[in-house]
């Protein structure tokens, strides 16, 4: 006998279950893009709009470009747009894209280790003065970047650059950026190991090559021997810092998950001893987790240091070794901490070899495409032929004899390229700013260096180290949160209620020698006009209270808030 139906219970609401789609990882299956820029990489890698640009936009103009590769892909290229001149701070957020775009491009040139000669540093120069309006910025991580570019002359910018082995293949986008490395590889009296040959393998071998030209997003590298720790590899996505072992000698030790931005992360160490013909094969297999593993779905998390976060460092060297290199990585030390606070390699050094090196300070890092090619004499005059780009926007002549050193110290203090710079000019560094960047909203190169002029003048006796970092929105292109004064642009309200261009400020932000991000003090922004009067006020006021010896850093971290408003 069939069972009697039972009366259904009243009913009762259903709430809707939304289906989880994961965070697009291929590893798991998510191949499915999830957002505008995973699209028109799917469509198409953006490697394959060099053709284009030489064929068709350099042809017919600005106007002819598709806008998913004037946006997008160009960047795989070293191209992005720059901002239209005139359009105020408080539009950036504003404005659509189309509205914020100039007809001209910031064209960057990819310096991987920071190394020139004097052959390829006069053609930057030339390239500059002829094709971008002398525009020629050096960048915190070792490149050199021009404004004013168009598009017709792109074809021909790149011939001249490669023809002395220089490119833009993958300076920007979601690929592998310039690798960078310490400024005085091979030839540093008290370096541990030369990455020189890692950097060159992984060049060679991975760049502008589409096993990892769709990466979820940048990709940023950092390998220096260097006991200074010089390339601030803690804010790297993978960093490789000499080391040496106690059973095996010289080698690097591995970090990931590094990164600043609007989350930033101090990377983390995997514990892992890497001898240097194993690095690029390390290199290919953490940039394959990030490319297999890396998160998709959102922009805003799809940097490797998310991953790591959620990961931990032990299980992502598991999935290293298991499934990346199909071996055991070897235990090693951590790097020691740096002896000197001063870690951009200014002024006048010998090297291994009895010559010397001599550094020196643009401001800011501005130069022109002029005072390049005048470098290129210099160095030619008094050195070898060899120049260095630095992470801190500086420069550096190799091979000098010890005869030949005042004379270019001279020279160089002709062109305003100082190898003995104040504390001020030493320590600080601009981001491009409103100028030219479509993100910006504050003035940055001009505004940081009237700053040097005014504290050079105001405090002339202050010498201790110190980091001013400028920067013209939050993204942290010029590293805010890891100087001693970080300045993030923003508009504030001045006290007639103006909105006006300034900045909120960190304070005692470090790298290497306890590293760690600055200070932020409850609702304390300046006004672009203010700032040599605050920085000033700080500065006097750490005079007044540090103890011996004690650095900016370690002060502003035990400071009042009101010894820091």
């Amino acid at each position: 006998m069939a069972a009697t139906p039972q009366k259904p219970a009243a009913a009762t609401p259903r709430r809707k279950v939304s289906r989880h789609r994961g965070e697009g990882q291929w590893a798991a299956g998510h191949f499915t893009p999830l957002n505008g820029n995973e699209q028109f990489k799917k469509d198409d890698d953006g490697l394959n709009v060099r053709t284009r640009i030489e064929t068709i936009y350099s042809k017919r103009g600005f106007d002819s470009i598709d806008p998913n590769d004037l946006r997008g892909r160009m960047r795989w290229w070293g191209l992005y747009t720059q901002r239209k001149p005139g359009i105020d701070g408080g539009k950036t957020a504003i404005l659509e894209p189309e509205e914020l775009d100039d007809k001209y491009f910031m064209l960057r040139v990819r310096i991987d280790g920071g190394r020139l000669t004097t052959r390829q540093l006069r053609v930057i120069g030339e390239i500059s003065q002829e094709f971008a309006r002398g525009t020629a910025d050096i960048t915190d991580r070792q490149n050199v970047q021009y404004h004013w570019i168009r598009i017709e002359d792109v074809p021909e910018i790149w011939n001249r650059l490669e023809a002395v082995g220089l490119s833009t293949t993958e300076a920007c986008g979601d690929t592998p950026r310039v690798v960078i490395g310490s400024p005085v590889a091979g030839i540093a009296e008290d370096e541990i190991i030369d990455g020189s040959s890692a950097i060159d393998e992984i060049h060679s071998r991975y760049i502008g090559s589409k096993e990892f030209s769709n990466l979820p997003r940048k990709f940023k590298t950092a390998i220096s021997g260097s006991p200074l720790l010089d390339v601030a590899h803690e804010i790297n996505d993978i960093a490789f810092v000499g080391v040496n072992h106690p059973e095996h000698g010289p080698g690097f030790d591995l970090w990931v998950g590094g990164g600043l931005s609007t989350n930033p992360k101090i990377g983390v160490r995997l514990g892992a001893w890497v001898p240097l013909d194993e690095v690029p094969d390390v290199w290919a297999g953490v940039i394959g987790i990030f490319r297999d593993y890396g998160y998709r779905r959102l922009r805003t998390r799809a940097r490797l240091k998310f991953l790591v976060a959620d990961w931990g460092a032990e299980k992502f060297r598991q999935v290293l070794q298991d499934e990346y290199l199909g071996r055991e990585l070897v235990d090693g030390p951590a790097p020691a901490q740096p002896l000197q606070r001063w870690r951009d390699h200014v002024g006048v050094h010998r090297q291994n070899d009895g010559r010397f090196y001599v550094g020196f300070a643009p401001r800011v890092g501005r130069v022109d495409g002029t005072t390049l090619t005048k470098i290129a004499e210099l160095a030619e005059a008094h050195g070898s032929g060899r120049v260095r780009t630095t992470v801190e926007q500086k420069m550096i002549i190799l091979d000098v004899e010890e005869a030949q050193v005042d004379s270019l110290v001279e020279s160089l203090e002709a062109l305003d390229l100082t190898a003995r710079p104040s504390s001020f000019r030493r320590g600080t560094m601009a981001c491009t700013g409103i100028e030219y960047c479509k993100l910006a909203i504050v003035e940055t190169k001009a505004r940081g260096s009237q700053l040097i002029d005014e504290l050079e003048r105001r405090i002339p006796d202050f010498d201790e180290p110190l980091t001013i970092n400028i920067n013209g929105c939050p993204n942290a292109c010029a590293r805010i949160q890891v100087a001693d004064i970080g300045l993030k642009g923003q508009l504030v309200v001045n006290d007639r209620g103006e909105q006006v261009e300034g900045y909120q400020v960190h304070l005692g932000g470090a790298l290497g020698l306890e590293a760690g991000f600055g200070r932020k003090v409850r609702g304390l922004k300046v006004t672009s006009d203010e700032l040599p009067d605050y920085v000033e006020r700080v500065l006097k006021r750490f005079q007044e209270e540090r103890e011996d010896g004690e650095r900016f850093a370690t002060w502003a971290a035990r400071a009042s808030e009101e010894a820091l408003s």
